[in-house]
């Protein structure tokens, strides 16, 4: 069976009947829908009209008597509309320096800024994906010993970010061992990421000579094993939870119940939030389309940050369905190149 062709007029009330619900959260009359229709159209016009868009499934009616509300295919159509219409704006969102807080330092406190910035602009839940040490270009890099099983990592980034993290791993290492292995990697491959350098001394490991090939293999075992675990872990800021809190005429109890259950289980969300990142500026995911049924109330809206073309991490806005699509993508949008302009500074 074939889908219905929306004319310009369908169109014109099914964006009209989106942006009505978004903003008033009940269901809309086709009443309301000809007040504000640009041309003069009936009612029964519009009734009709809303009657076909409900049978392609861009509206539902709850009630018999009661008006339409979207769907998500509908809510999917609003969101398209507005990227092929007049997105990306031509001004950005501007964000003070100082407000913005994205300075040269911890990489962890400037990523928490930046969830709680996306929290205060939206009016609803911030959140920011950090980037793996791995895939970070270092300008220098050492090794401390911290216990027989257990390697401090402290990575400075090309952008003079200082990064630590503990590795654990199954050799044995000296101080001294780890001071010339930092001598090794910080002469040699300045610039480069850990990545990088697991590939590189894994293919180079055979031409290595007997008297060094031991302390090669150890370290590429450090490397190895840290990425490894770096794989199976991921670190998600999140802020602004008590704005849904604040909103329960938009999300209903239990499903902020799920929705608190999923941050706690920052795994499974981190897994979620990764499976979305894109090349796309700015990508919008509502409700049923995340295939998570818990969450199915919910919407995202999400971008990419990082530099030099290499995606780091993620991040954006978890709201309820119901929220400002044309305020927030833009907010999302900017933020987004916002940090990726502070860190691709070398």
């Amino acid at each position: 069976m074939n889908s219905y062709i929306l004319t310009e007029k369908d169109r014109q009330i099914l964006r009209l009947s989106v942006e009505v619900y978004l903003k008033i959260g009940a269901p809309v009359s086709s009443g309301a829908i000809a007040d504000k229709y640009e041309f003069s159209i009936s009612s029964a016009t519009v009734r009709n009209i809303m009657a076909k868009l409900e049978n392609e499934g861009y509206l539902f009616q709850p009630h018999t008597s009661a008006g339409r509300i979207p769907t998500d295919k509908g809510l999917r159509f609003y969101v398209n509309t507005l990227f092929e219409e007049f997105y990306f704006p031509e001004k950005e969102v501007d964000f003070p320096t100082a407000q913005f807080g994205i300075e040269k330092g911890d990489l962890n406190s400037m990523l928490f800024q930046v969830s709680s910035l996306l929290s205060d602009y939206s009016d609803n839940l911030g959140f920011v994906l950090s980037p793996r040490i791995s895939q970070l270009n270092f300008k220098h890099i050492r090794f401390i010993k911290i216990s027989e099983e257990k390697i401090m990592i402290i990575h400075i980034t090309t952008f003079d970010l200082v990064l630590t993290e503990i590795a654990e791993t199954k050799s044995y290492f000296t101080q001294v061992g780890l001071d010339r292995a930092s001598r090794y990697l910080n002469e040699n491959f300045r610039g480069k990421n850990l990545l990088f350098i697991r590939d590189f001394l894994t293919k180079e490991l055979p031409k290595y000579r007997l008297q060094y090939e031991n302390s090669v293999r150890k370290l590429t075992s450090l490397l190895k094993a840290y990425i490894f675990q770096e794989e199976n872990r991921n670190n998600l800021f999140i802020q602004g939870t008590a704005k849904l809190l604040d909103k329960p005429e938009l999300l209903e109890m239990e499903n902020l119940k799920a929705l608190f259950q999923n941050f706690e289980e920052k795994a499974k969300l981190s897994k979620l939030l990764s499976d979305f990142i894109s090349l796309d500026r700015v990508k919008v995911i509502i409700g049923s389309e995340m295939n998570v049924p818990d969450i199915s109330e919910c919407s995202l809206i999400l971008s990419h940050y990082g530099y030099n073309r290499q995606i780091l991490g993620s991040l954006g806005i978890i709201g309820p369905k119901r929220i400002s699509y044309k305020h927030i993508i833009p907010i999302v949008d900017s933020i987004a190149k916002k940090l990726s302009e502070t860190i691709s500074i070398s």
